[in-house]
């Protein structure tokens, strides 16, 4: 596997792992498939993406966004974290978030925050597996096709 910074030519295949955790419905609150266009919107020059390759295809990626807009927050960024269905359990997620911290931390970044699906179980022993630690949990934080769902809150200050 082959860790490198990602660029916006890498805008189509990150949508497709991304939209496949959005069909899954096991990692995120969004129900609307992105296209290489709206990824492409993620590369604002601030904010780390990088990628994992695996014989030439981009199979997993770690990416981040702002925390909040307030100047206070600027050292601090949410992330995701997504591996093709088909390359989960090799350590690409895992990759992805390490080759993430340094990227964030090159980048000026002291905290790394976000939510994990309580029950995502496979994201949560990666997160705690470099370092993350869990804050406490949202409650009935959103709705996703209906249903209520909690998340859980994990940091790493870097």
């Amino acid at each position: 596997m082959n860790v490198r910074k990602a660029s916006a030519a890498d805008a189509a295949a990150i949508a497709r792992i991304y939209n496949e955790g959005i069909e899954e419905r096991i990692a995120t609150f969004e129900t609307r498939l992105r296209t290489a266009a709206d990824v492409e919107k993620w590369f604002d020059g601030v904010h780390p993406i990088v990628v994992i390759e695996d014989e030439g295809a981009i199979i997993a990626y770690a990416s981040t966004s702002m925390y909040r807009p307030r100047e206070c927050y600027a050292g601090i960024a949410e992330f995701s974290v997504y591996a093709r269905k088909s390359a989960r359990g090799r350590g690409a997620g895992k990759a992805a978030m390490v080759a993430l911290i340094d990227a964030a931390r090159g980048a000026g970044f002291w905290k790394l925050v976000s939510r994990v699906f309580v029950e995502n179980t496979a994201s949560r022993a990666l997160l705690r597996s470099i370092g993350f630690r869990e804050v406490g949990t949202y409650e009935r934080h959103a709705k996703l096709d209906g249903v209520w769902r909690d998340v859980v809150i994990v940091e790493k200050l870097i």
